[in-house]
């Protein structure tokens, strides 16, 4: 709770709940699955737990947290990108049509009405940036959206989803060395590292790891921001706490 007190909204006015008490439930909820409704009585009312999460997810809390944390501690030795599926369920896609599936970020796809995460991780595995979109928009895609924020690191490891010349060409202008798998239909033949293309394994345990919380897992909230929320506080209970 020291690491991630400052990253938190300040109280004003009448004094609330306690922050420890209350994200102690938020992440009972999330990991579990539950309705919020559900959460133990010892935590207090739901409709806090819920109010504050949501308010919290919002205010970009718990990225601000993600920041601090990654600047202490990011080992930037590489930077390896990776995205994965997740379903979605008729709670969260019920209004996809009316609203529109880029507000909701929710994509129809050969599995359905689904989302997906992008995350750039660091060479430990730890989520640096995260980006939820529909599940049918595209690795390439999702990259491009992310480019603008990728911190500086040594090599930057993707699979053949991410081979596109726009991508190597920014990165070797960063100074970054692209290991990135090349797609088989290249006409010219790209070298990568193959050693060093093995670490990209710690993306994939990532995704394994944040899976762990059915929350994250199912998606669950029509808001695609509520949702980003509950992917980013498992990364940072997981990952780098």
């Amino acid at each position: 709770m020291a690491r991630i007190r400052d990253g938190l909204p300040k109280s004003r006015g009448k004094r609330r709940v306690d922050d420890r008490k209350v994200l102690s439930g938020i992440i009972h909820v999330l990991k579990t699955g539950g309705r919020w409704r559900d959460a133990p009585k010892t935590y207090g009312s739901y409709s806090t737990l819920y109010s504050r999460f949501k308010r919290w997810g919002r205010a970009g809390a718990f990225d601000r947290i993600v920041w601090g944390l990654a600047g202490l501690d990011a080992d930037l030795f590489a930077l390896m990108i990776d995205s994965t599926y997740i379903p979605a369920h008729r709670t969260a896609c019920s209004l996809a049509v009316l609203l529109g599936e880029d507000l909701r970020r929710i994509g129809h796809t050969a599995g359905g009405w689904t989302s997906k995460i992008h995350t750039v991780t660091d060479t430990r595995g730890r989520p640096l940036l995260l980006l939820v979109t529909g599940g049918n928009v595209s690795d390439y895609d999702g990259a491009d959206y992310l480019a603008d924020y990728f911190p500086k690191a040594e090599h930057f490891l993707g699979d053949r989803g991410y081979d596109a010349n726009w991508l190597r060409a920014r990165l070797e202008k960063m100074g970054t060395e692209p290991c990135i798998k090349p797609r088989k239909n290249r006409k010219k033949k790209i070298d990568y590292d193959t050693e060093l293309y093995k670490k990209r394994h710690r993306v994939e345990n990532c995704f394994n790891r944040l899976k762990d919380w059915r929350r994250v897992r199912v998606r669950y909230d029509r808001c695609p921001r509520v949702y980003a929320a509950a992917c980013t506080l498992a990364a940072i209970v997981m990952l780098w706490l």
